[in-house]
């Protein structure tokens, strides 16, 4: 055998830095493109209204949304209650059809628009969940997405209750880390990409590894978490290259978008586990007393947390009415 062939093999031998990840970290998968997702293989996935949106514009997906609304165009109901049931059950038909590839949990986003309504946010996660069960998914495979706002971290806190399991998205700073553990949240999002976006242009530079404020964040929430034995999981989102997402190896989860997914499973270099809750049940880390104002206050002196949730949020309810406007235009037709 020719020293390059023996050089080849050795290298297909080798587990990609994917395979690596998985072996301590759950991956899953972000995109509304579920086809994209079959050859990389995750335990879960999670959309968002700016995902689905995206994804309804394409071809493969057209159909989808043409099955829900003929489907649902003689429901009885008129006007926003027919849009409304038509984007919610598209929603849910796009959970069902990642199910069926994925063995784990899907994420399923509420409506943006009731960011700071709690009652709101309760009813439209009781209208998933009760979506989901009419096509045969039971509530431990979904997990509904609802903002890191003081309201949204009080509906989840009531939903958790009612075994309904919340994803905290939208969440950019430890007292939102803290106080949706408090709630019992199943699982948060804490967006390391727009963290890291909003210091670059905040400071004119760029960061790479473990400098990057976007990773700091999760490292700082994971260590909160495990040294109080918080059993809320922590999932890094919203990545921007692989370095982010190799640097919190070791996390919970990793939602991770199909392009950084193809370039994690194209490089064979070796990876080491950065996060482990064995090493920080000793860390110097001191409780933090959480009542609404101080909340408030804290994520509102926090410039990047309530700049990028606020931003977050005007983004999916933009999307959610996109979305609706593209349904009317076909009800029309």
């Amino acid at each position: 055998m020719s020293t390059a062939l023996a050089e080849e093999k050795k290298i297909e031998t080798k587990p990609s830095q994917l395979d690596q990840l998985k072996k301590f970290t759950k991956v899953v998968a972000d995109t509304g493109d579920f086809e994209s997702i079959k050859d990389f293989k995750p335990q879960d996935a999670t959309t968002n209204p700016s995902l689905i949106f995206a994804a309804t514009q394409k071809e493969q997906y057209a159909h989808l949304l043409e099955e829900v609304i003929a489907e649902r165009k003689n429901s009885g109901l008129s006007g926003p209650a027919q849009i409304e049931d038509i984007i919610e059950r598209l929603l849910v038909k796009f959970g069902c059809e990642m199910l069926k590839i994925i063995p784990g949990r899907v994420s399923t986003e509420t409506d943006a628009r009731y960011s700071f309504d709690t009652q709101g946010s309760i009813q439209k996660a009781r209208r998933l969940i009760e979506l989901y069960r009419e096509r045969g998914i039971g509530p431990d495979r979904v997990l509904i997405k609802i903002a890191s706002t003081w309201e949204g971290i009080n509906a989840a806190e009531q939903l958790q209750k009612e075994g309904i399991k919340c994803n905290m998205t939208l969440l950019f700073s430890l007292p939102q880390a803290v106080r949706a553990a408090e709630a019992k949240a199943q699982l948060i999002s804490p967006f390391v990409g727009r963290i890291y976006d909003w210091f670059k242009a905040a400071n004119k530079r760029d960061y790479t590894g473990a400098e990057d404020p976007g990773v700091q964040s999760v490292r700082e929430i994971y260590t909160y978490y495990k040294k109080f034995d918080y059993p809320t999981e922590v999932m890094g989102a919203s990545f921007r290259n692989t370095s982010q997402i190799l640097e919190l190896a070791g996390c919970d989860l990793l939602t991770i978008s199909p392009e950084l997914m193809e370039k994690l499973a194209a490089s064979h270099e070796p990876i080491e586990r950065k996060l482990d809750p064995a090493k920080v049940k000793d860390a110097d880390v001191k409780r933090l007393e959480l009542d609404e104002k101080t909340f408030r206050y804290l994520v509102n002196d926090d410039a990047m947390a309530t700049e990028k949730t606020a931003e977050g949020i005007r983004k999916f309810a933009a999307d959610i009415v996109k979305l609706e406007k593209v349904v009317a235009g076909k009800l029309k037709s």
